[in-house]
């Protein structure tokens, strides 16, 4: 089985660079019927865990201090180096994998972008208390896209920077794109990856055939497209509004991005609008799929018929006690499935953290079922103190009874004998 990371590269490699079957298996050294079955399906491939434990681990920290010092320095003379005396074959493979991590790249310091060629991605975070719920206000991340060649500009707040919700916000802004960049740019952010992008991103970058760049780190340089668009949303987008709430920053964001993407952009010279049309045409086709839930995990649902996403606990049906559960999360709600795939929970996404949110029907529900419990523990009470009969008296002896039988006192079962 492929790795999600080839499973991504062999996806992109036939839709955004044209490239047949027979090419790409040469390209990454497979075979030809790999790539026919990872181009036959839009789901990632299956997890493996990998096998534990290994003889170069023992080295590793000594081989990261020589591709530290020389990224370039072949295997071989890494061997001499840390003087190793087994196999050429495994400590090759953990330094062609642990190298891309010191080799010094900087694919996106280029001036000049052709149509569809990237988009920037950072998160914006700004500086204003947004009314949260329950009382509390926070500053949420808000997640910004600029395309390289039209400048224009997407952006949309998330209720966290977790991989879930990021990928949530990539897939609406791409969908009211209505096209994929070939390459999506980022730094070293946690929820899509440092230095490796993590499984769940790699696999969404599969599901679209794009690739995802991870810059350096502290290289903002690599993408100042998305930095001054951070700065043009703090410096005219902020000023002078006010939010009741996410909902209503994502709707007045949305309706001042309209009017700013047909402003004239003063580096090119032009609106971003005006080259939308070509520099979209440059771009991947969004896969005709519905959008994945992409934070989901399943749980046996216990006695307080609660699930929690977040920080926050959500109320279940709780006929579903004991029974196995699927949750899925995006940006907007907790959807709850039970085993057949019937939904018994559904509730709009809490943006408060530590709350408690419970559906009425279902605290009616957990009610009653409790009564029900009550009712049968009392009939079956009653039922076996009936069935018990009459008490029976018992004689109850004298206390010195006992002193004599255990010949603690004259008249003890020694002289009782005699």
């Amino acid at each position: 089985m492929i790795l999600v990371e080839d499973w991504a590269e062999i996806r992109r490699l036939h839709r955004a660079e044209q490239m047949p079957i027979r090419a790409i298996a040469r390209h990454l050294g497979i075979s030809k019927n790999t790539v026919k079955r990872a181009l036959a399906t839009d789901r990632p491939p299956r997890y493996q865990r990998p096998v534990k434990g290994s003889a170069v681990d023992a080295v590793e920290v000594q081989i990261r201090e020589l591709l530290r010092e020389t990224p370039t320095m072949p295997a071989t003379v890494i061997a001499e180096r840390i003087g190793w005396e087994r196999g050429m074959t495994i400590l090759k493979e953990r330094v062609r994998e642990l190298r891309p991590a010191y080799v010094p790249v900087d694919p996106v310091s280029r001036t000049v972008y052709r149509p569809g060629e990237l988009a920037q991605c950072d998160l914006w975070f700004p500086p204003v208390d947004i009314p949260l719920g329950y009382g509390q206000t926070g500053r949420p991340p808000v997640l910004v896209m600029v395309s390289g060649y039209s400048r224009v500009i997407a952006a949309r707040m998330l209720p966290s920077k977790r991989t879930g919700d990021l990928i949530d916000g990539h897939w609406r802004l791409l969908s009211e794109w209505g096209a994929v960049p070939k390459t999506l740019v980022w730094d070293n952010e946690a929820g899509v990856g440092r230095g490796k992008v993590t499984g769940e991103f790699a696999a969404f970058a599969g599901l679209l055939a794009t690739r995802i760049h991870l810059c350096r780190p502290r290289d903002p340089e690599a993408k100042g497209l998305v930095e001054r668009a951070n700065g043009y949303l703090e410096t005219s987008f902020l000023p002078g509004r006010h939010f009741a709430g996410p909902d209503d920053f994502n709707t007045q964001l949305t309706a001042w991005l309209k009017v700013a993407n047909r402003r004239v952009h003063r580096t090119l010279d032009a609106r971003p609008a005006d080259r939308w049309e070509a520099d979209r045409a440059g771009m991947i086709a969004l896969p005709p799929v519905d959008p994945p839930a992409w934070w989901r995990f399943q749980t046996r649902l216990g006695r307080d018929h609660y699930v929690r996403v977040d920080t926050c606990d959500y109320s279940v049906d709780p006929t579903q006690v004991g029974h196995q559960v699927t949750v899925l999360t995006d940006n907007d709600q907790v959807l709850v499935l039970a085993a057949g795939g019937e939904i018994v929970a559904q509730h709009p996404r809490c943006w408060a953290r530590h709350q408690t949110i419970t559906d009425p029907e279902h605290a009616t529900t957990g009610k009653a079922m409790r009564q029900e419990v009550h009712q049968y523990q009392a009939g079956r009470q009653a039922r076996a103190a009936a069935s018990s009969g009459p008490l029976v008296e018992v004689e109850q002896r004298e206390l010195g009874s006992y002193d004599r039988i255990f010949t603690v006192i004259e008249g003890g079962a020694g002289k009782e004998a005699g």
